[in-house]
């Protein structure tokens, strides 16, 4: 089981723009030619910030266009949220907020020997590497860049730095890194 943050970013390292658009990611490719189909296979439970969710309520009719569901995960997804949230109906959706450790020990339960994809955004993955609990960085680099908007990865790591594992070209647009993520640092902020 790993704890992995499996996202796509711009050249220039942002997982969206200033207002949580990811209108620029779909154009690049399809999804079914990407790593993403043998990924979700793998993972037992998710985890996403209130952004990311709340980008998913708002496109729910283009979800369900391609998922066949408004909520296209069968997998229970902790929402880390400080507000309340509207729920999708018939999702395993849990709002939850307050330190990642707790959450992560139920997310360890739920998913079993599967793995934790933690969903997005940037600053809750860098939560989850505070802690100690991140394994696994998996980022497609599209071929735009976007001058500012949300931050792929809002923590210093350099010391030591992620290890690279495999890249490869998907597409024309796409770049797939994956790193492992170093089990002999302290946890907390770097």
């Amino acid at each position: 089981m790993k704890t992995q943050y499996y996202t796509a970013t711009s050249l220039d390292g942002f997982i969206a723009t200033e207002d949580d658009s990811l209108d620029w990611l779909f154009p690049l490719g399809d999804v079914n030619e990407t790593s993403y189909p043998s990924f979700i296979a793998e993972v037992g439970a998710l985890a996403m910030g209130s952004a990311t969710y709340e980008w998913m309520l708002h496109h729910g009719e283009s979800i369900a266009a391609q998922a066949g569901a408004p909520w296209p995960y069968s997998q229970p997804t902790w929402v880390f949220s400080s507000r309340p949230l509207p729920l999708v109906p018939n999702a395993d959706i849990r709002l939850v907020q307050g330190d990642v450790r707790t959450v992560h020990t139920e997310m360890r339960q739920a998913a079993g020997t599967k793995n934790i994809w933690i969903v997005g955004g940037g600053d809750l993955a860098g939560q989850f590497y505070d802690a100690g609990l991140l394994d696994e960085v998996i980022v497609q680099v599209g071929s735009v860049t976007l001058g500012r908007g949300k931050s792929l990865f809002p923590r210093r790591v350099t010391n030591p730095p992620l290890q690279l594992v495999s890249a490869r070209k998907i597409g024309p647009g796409f770049a797939e890194l994956r790193y492992e993520v170093p089990t002999d640092r302290q946890a907390g902020p770097t």
